[in-house]
Parts: C-alpha cells; structure tokens; sequence
C-alpha cells in the first residue's frame, strides 16, 4: 500500500512527460486558434451538442494493479539485521509474554506495538530500533534544530490503513536513505537523535486528529508569523528618601481622569469583545468537516521530559512538522504506549478527554505499567508493603543482577554527509501550506540566487490575494540576508550582515521607484564607517542624514532640494538637484563655553541667510542667535568679502556678556562660508553614495554570486549546469512565445491568396474551414489519447500475465524493475485518464471561443453581425 501512494506522490510531481512533442504542438495550435473567451454566447450551437455527444462516446478505465510491498536485499544489511542474538530472542518472548497478559487482562484495548519486522523482515523489538546518535553538526544539537531536520529531510507516508499500527518498522538509517517513511519512523528517528543529544526523549504511540496523521497544515497559523510571548519586566518602584524634592502637585481632576480611564477601558473591552467574536465566527467557518474515522486513526510522536538538558516542563513534538505542543494539547486524542532504548511503558490512564490532564510520572506504577523491571525512573513505593522492603543492600544487588536489561541496538551508527545534510529536503526544496501563507524551502546552494526559503502571506484562504513576500538568503556576496516586498504598500526592505561595502544594514525604497532621487531609507553600521553615519532618509525633495559618536558631535543633517531648472543639454548630461536650505545639528561639547557652542546651523542658500544658535546654559531657558547675510560676490573666487553693521544680527541671552568686535564677527562670518561650501560638498558626496548603492545592488542582483569554498569544487560545477539550465528554459520561453504570435486565420487565407481584403463569401467560407478544423482536431485528439491508453493497457496487462507465469523464479533485481514498470504504467495511464477528461471539458468552450473571435474578428465582422 505504501508503493500506492508512492506512485500517487510521483503523479503530482512529475510532469507531463508522455509524448511532449506531440501533445504541446497540438495544445499550442489550440490556444492559436482559439484565442480569447470574451463574450461568449449563452447557448451552445447544435454542432456543439454534436461534439459533446460524440467525445461523450470516448471512456477509458485504468486496470487495478497489485503493487507488490517494497522489499530491500538482504545481502547489503549487516548481520544484526537478518538475525537475533540469544538476548533479542529472550527479549521478543519476555515481549510476548507480556503481551498475551495485557490482552488477557485489557481485551477492549488495541494491540500493543511491540515487535514489528524490520528491513529484512526480521522481528525486532521497537525499543532496540531506538539507537542514540549525536551528529557532528551544531544545527542540530538542540530539539528544534533537530525536529527542523526530520521533518525537512523526509517525506511522510501515510499509515494504510489508518486505523492500524503498521506491520513494518525500518530502520533509521535505511529512512534516511530511502528519504521518505510514515510517522512511526519519524519518530524513532527523531527519539534518536534527541536521546544522543541529551535529552530525556520517548517515542508516543496513540490517536490524534485527521490534520497531524496527514501532516494538514492548511489551517494553522504559519510558525514565522506566530508573535513570540514577551515577558513584561515590573518597574522597580523609586525609594522616596527623606529629603529629596517632592514633585509637583497634580492639578488634574481625578473624577474626570477616572470617567477617562473607564471610558477607554469600555471601549477596549467592546474592541475585544468584537474581535473575540469576530474569531469565533472565523473560526467556525474555516472549521474542518466531521471525520468519521475521529479518535481512531493511530499516529506516533516525540514526548519530551523535563530534566535533562535545562528542560524546565515536559512538551509534545510534531515529528511531520519538526513543532511542540504542550502536553494538553487538543491535537493528541489519547496515548497507548511509550518507550525509548531503555524501557517500555504502556498508558494506564484514562484518555477520554484526550491528553488533557495526563501524568508523565512514569516511574507511577499506577499510571504507566512497565515492561523491564530496570526502569531508570523513581518507582513509587506502595504503602503497604514499605515494611516489607527493608532489605540488605546485597540482596538488593543479587534481585538487580536477576532483572532482564535491554540488549544493545541493532541498527548501524546514523551517519549523514555533509552534502546531503546541506540538501535538507527531497531534490533540495519543500512547499508547506497555512493558513493564508505558503513557505517554500530550498537547499542551500540550489538556487542562483541563495535563496534558501520564501515565505508568502495572503489575505484570504484561498492563496490569491498576495500581501506580503518574505525572502530569505544564505551564502551571497553582497551580504543580503533578508528581502519583505510588501505588495499592499509597495514598500521592498532589504537586510544585510555586516562585510559590505558602504556598510549597508537595511535598504527601504519603493518597487515602483527603485532609482535615486526617490523615496527611501537606508540604515547603515555606524560603528564600521569613519563618518559614523547611522541613517538616510531620502524624497524627492529632501535628504535627512542621522550620525552617532562623532569627534566634531554632529548628529543631524537635513537638506531641502528644488526643481531642477530647465536647460536645452544633451540628454546625457544632467544637472544636480539646487540646494535650496541646509541644517546641521551638534550634541553639546563640554570643553567649550554653552554660549559659545554651537548646536544648530542652518543655511538658507536661496535667501542667502546664516542662522546660527548656540546651546542653551543651564541657568537658562533660552539660547543666543546670530544672524549673517551673505555679501553677493561670497561665492566668486578671490573676491574680498564686505561685513556691515545691517548684515548680521545678534541676540544674547546674557546682557553681561561681553559683545563680538567686527573682526571676530568677519571671521565668523567667513568660517561659516567656508562650512557651507563642506556641507555642499558633503550633500553632493551623499548622492553619490546612494547612486553608487543603487548601481553595485544593481549589478549583485544580475549576478548574484554566492560564496563558495574553494575546496568545494562540485557545487561549483552544479552551479554552472544550473545557469546553463536556465538559461535553455528561457530561450525555449522565447521561441513559444513567437510561435503563439502567428496568425490563426493564415494557413485558410492561403487558399485564396491571402487578400487584402476578405469578401462576404470568402467569410462565411473560412469560419465554416476553420470551425470545422478545429472540430475534426478535437475529435481526433480524444482519439489518439484513447489509443495510446489502449495501447499502455494492453501492454500492462502482459506485463502482469508474465509476473504471473515467473514469479516464482524472480530475481530480487527482477522484481524490483516489475514494480518500478508498474509504477512508471501507472503514472502514464492516470495522466491519459486525466488529460481526457480535461480535453472533453474544455472541447465545447475552445469550439466557442473560436465562433466568438471569428466573428469579433475586424476582418469579417461586417459579414458575419
């Protein structure tokens, strides 16, 4: 049963790959035929009825095949495998034993899973498949890296039937190759590696929901998008000394702040009353259909407990998902067994209500009996036989010696490479549906690009209406690491590591205006730059730039830009946006007097004004100003600067101050001057900056180099054919897209000598040559696709005639070629079925098409309206 789904598995993957050729020229004549469906009319013609009753004659039924369960060679497994030691075999009848009195003492329970065959067909007792392993690779040495890797590494079989506990339990390291295996198998391989880890770790057999047996996570929330519980720390209250200034009095009313207050806690509680409702009512509608099968299918998953490894609580994992659940979760409806390498524990509680309210004391012999006697957990001790057990410490020893203990796993040490733990997924990518959101998962170095998964979210449950697209990267040159396209604002971020040049930290701009001299921000590593700048907000019309920890202590810079002027120039040359008013902003620098510090600068370039504020003393609410006109030939070279009484102004806070002499306020005047010109020239040195930003991210998105070892030399060849591949798909993209440019009216036009000009006969004549042309092609489709299922189905069927006649003196290497040809039938024969019925479905609305755009057609529509 399990090949049945495999080859349903290999249906939806696998394209269409039986005669290409034939089928994408006539699929393409089609759609040039046909063209578009606008305006079709409400009732279908009697040829139409004719072509329906005529397909309507054309059936094909695939044969039922017998798909022999998959079988491994017993040559390539090691000894343990194909045989049991005198233990094991003591342990299979102890395991039998203790079976046949459950089932005498529990005879309404299910069987237990005690001893299922494994690779080579041999019974091996589930406890000895547990064999712990550590990896040697950090990613997975804590449980949810390791959880993350099972469930992206495999491909889950369903349990068939689903109410039965499967007959056949493999292996670890036989899953790991076959990359695929059902939730039992799963789970010992998850229990595996979580116990070589550390962790106190047991593999559940019980029930859960129809969603977790089929790995359904089409109405859970997506795990990126799940907001992360933050722990609110309580403010420390300030101890009030004896002597410390008391604060102001509150002058407000503290019956209208109370009105206040209860008013806005009205107002939350309706809002939350409303979106609890609305919740409800959303949740009742995505809510899934009765099962019939509800609290009887059997699923398998990962009970961890409290103890090693700084657990501080016991939780459930999700082997199909690689997530935790608590341990009254609403998806487990009950739990049989448990059991790990060393023990074996069968659930004696009550599960009417599922998980909810269970012990995991297993160590209670009144909650969970166990099978070996060595049980590691702190048994509890019964009361009345506590007199009883006071025992020497020999005799204690000699009762232990007497306890049968576990033999050692007989599976071989769990080994991965480094090249397929990098691949993490079958052929390298996984899709996963939620709830309003798709995750796309690849492996690293398989894309171009880096990509190693995309995360789209969607506004309904249906996935059309795209909202938001998160990206992310590994490996690439340019240090980008992350990309969100939000569709519904337009707005692109991007993230990057530290290693970049211009250190770049996050780049916000718009996609429908990526190109300089438009909205966006850029967020840099402050402390990698010399200039310390730490932000970049950028408009049309303004330019903002923030610093940090800064020698000269500027913070702030803003520059206000105008409309460039229009001037008759080659279109190569363009002119820099005009400076129209500059301000820059300084933190306050202890050395120098606060009269004489300065805190803001602005330059008013269009009025030819200097403003100037100092910063403001302590003992003081205000700060001093000064004021400077610019002489008109400031910016001419070499020309000598006048300074008038009327072309600066002054206000000083403190009257006492002494007053500037006209040569320190010429100087000044001349410093500021000289400072404007810095500022320019820094304002032009920014835009160049973001264009060269634009141009390198530009050029690293039509590369898109990633960075790769020089040792590995294979993954850069797999690069190339990569690149190679893609480029022949773009290619042949280009060719149909010419082909589906041709005339559909050309190959009739032919027989009149393709005229100009189309006269009523000539109309009528060609809708009737090509309607009938497009009938006859359909009708003789349906055909060639019946004879070609025809053909494989006869061919199938002595193909069967001749299992039949040698099965019993095939080879292994024989049998396994049968069942990969019944498999390859299979497949062709379900795509045959499928494009036939798709073909009468769409026959009657393509001949439609065809009549509405022959007489929408501009060349005959005055004959045929």
């Amino acid at each position: 049963m399990a090949d049945e789904t495999e080859i349903k598995d290999t249906a939806t993957e696998q394209p269409d790959k039986v005669d290409e050729k034939t089928d994408g020229e006539e699929k393409e004549n089609e759609e040039q035929v046909t063209g578009e469906e606008d305006g079709m009319p409400e009732k279908p013609s009697e040829d139409v009825e004719t072509l329906k009753v005529e397909l309507a004659k054309i059936t094909v039924e695939a044969p039922k095949v017998e798909i022999p369960e998959e079988r491994f060679d017993i040559e390539n497994f090691p000894q343990s495998y194909r045989d049991n030691l005198p233990k094991e075999s003591l342990v299979l009848a102890y395991a039998e034993n203790f079976r046949r009195q459950y089932v005498h003492l529990y005879r309404d329970r299910k069987p237990l899973f005690l001893n299922p065959l494994n690779d080579c067909g041999i019974e091996k007792f589930v406890c000895t498949t547990i064999r712990p392993t550590q990896l040697p690779f950090k990613e997975v040495y804590d449980w949810d890296g390791a959880a993350e890797f099972v469930a992206d590494y495999l491909n889950f079989e369903p349990l068939n039937p689903p109410t039965d506990l499967p007959k056949r339990l493999l292996s670890p390291t036989t899953i790991l190759k076959r990359q695929k295996g059902n939730c039992f198998e799963y789970s010992t391989l998850l229990c595996s590696l979580l116990t070589g880890n550390g962790y106190d770790a047991y593999v559940v057999s019980g029930y859960a929901t129809k969603e977790m047996c089929l790995m359904d996570e089409a109405r859970e929330i997506c795990p990126m998008l799940q907001k992360k519980t933050q722990v609110k720390q309580e403010e420390k209250k300030k101890e009030t000394k004896k002597y410390t200034v008391k604060p102001p009095k509150d002058l407000r009313s503290k019956f209208e702040m109370k009105q206040e207050a209860r008013r806005v806690a009205d107002q939350e509680a309706e809002e939350a009353k409303r979106k609890q409702e609305e919740e409800e009512k959303q949740a009742e509608l995505e809510k899934p259909p009765a099962d019939p099968l509800h609290g009887l299918r059997i699923h398998s998953w990962v009970l961890v407990l409290a103890g090693k490894r700084e657990v501080p609580e016991g939780f459930f994992i999700e082997p199909f998902t690689g997530l935790s659940h608590p341990l009254d979760t609403g998806n487990y409806l009950g739990i049989e067994t448990a059991w790990n390498n060393q023990n074996y524990w069968v659930n004696m509680q009550d599960c009417s209500s599922g998980v909810k309210g269970m012990k995991y004391d297993l160590g209670d012999c009144t909650q969970w009996e166990f099978m070996f006697p060595s049980s590691d957990k702190p048994m509890l001790l019964i009361p009345d036989m506590e007199e009883d057990l006071d025992l020497d410490d020999e005799d204690e020893e000699e009762e232990i010696e007497r306890h049968l203990d576990m033999p050692p796993s007989w599976v071989l040490p769990i080994k991965i490479s480094q090249r397929d733990f990098e691949m993490r997924c079958p052929q390298g990518k996984k899709t996963k549906l939620y709830r309003r959101a798709k995750l796309e998962k690849f492996a690293h170095y398989l894309l171009k690009d880096g990509l190693i998964s995309k995360l789209a979210v969607y506004d309904d449950k249906e996935l059309k209406d795209l909202t938001q697209v998160k990206e992310f990267f590994a490996h690439r040159l340019d240090k980008l690491h992350m990309r969100v396209h939000n569709h519904r604002t337009g707005w692109i971020t991007e993230y990057f590591h530290p290693g970049r040049q211009k250190c770049v930290k996050e780049h916000t701009y718009r996609s429908s205006a990526p190109g300089p001299e438009n909205d966006r921000t850029m967020i840099f590593y402050s402390e990698a730059r010399v200039d310390g700048l730490e932000r970049r907000e950028e408009s049309p019309a303004e330019m903002t730039e923030k610093f940090i920890a800064r020698d000269d202590f500027l913070y702030y810079s803003h520059v206000i830009f105008g409309k460039r002027p229009k001037k008759f120039a080659p279109a190569e040359t363009s002119t820099a946006r005009p400076i129209l008013k500059m301000t820059v902003k300084y933190h306050r620098n202890p050395a120098v007097a606060a009269n004489e510090d300065i805190a803001e600068l602005v330059f008013n370039i269009a009025d030819e004004k200097i403003l100037m504020t100092y910063h403001t003393e302590d003992a003081r609410i205000s700060a001093s100003t000064r004021e400077f006109l610019k002489p008109h030939n400031a910016e001419e070279k070499g020309a000598t600067l006048v300074l008038t009484s009327d072309m600066h102004t002054t206000f000083q806070v403190d009257p006492n101050n002494p007053s500037k002499k006209s040569v320190e306020l010429y100087q000044t005047m001349v410093k500021l001057i000289q400072r404007e010109e810095q500022c320019k020239s820094k304002v032009r040195e920014s835009e160049m900056e973001v264009r060269e930003v634009l141009n390198d991210r530009t050029k690293e998105e039509v590369a898109s180099e990633l960075e790769i070892s020089v040792y590995d030399t294979e993954r850069n060849e797999k690069a190339k054919k990569h690149r190679k591949e893609l480029e022949r798909l773009q290619l042949e993209e280009k060719m149909r897209r010419q082909e589906m440019e041709i005339d559909y009216l050309a190959p009739f036009l032919a027989h009149f000598g393709d005229p100009t000009k189309i006269s009523r006969q000539q109309a009528f004549k060609l809708k009737e040559e090509c309607l009938y042309d497009l009938k006859k092609r359909l009708i003789d489709k349906a055909n060639l696709i019946q004879a070609r299922f025809e053909k494989e189905t006869e061919a199938l069927q002595k193909k069967q005639q001749w299992y039949q006649q040698n099965q019993v003196n095939m080879s292994k290497d024989d049998e396994e070629e049968y069942v990969n040809y019944c498999s390859e039938m299979m497949f062709r024969l379900n795509i045959f079925e499928s494009r036939l019925n798709r073909h009468k479905e769409m026959a009657p609305g393509k001949y439609m098409a065809l009549e509405q755009r022959i007489k929408t057609d501009p060349r005959m529509a005055e004959y045929l309206n």
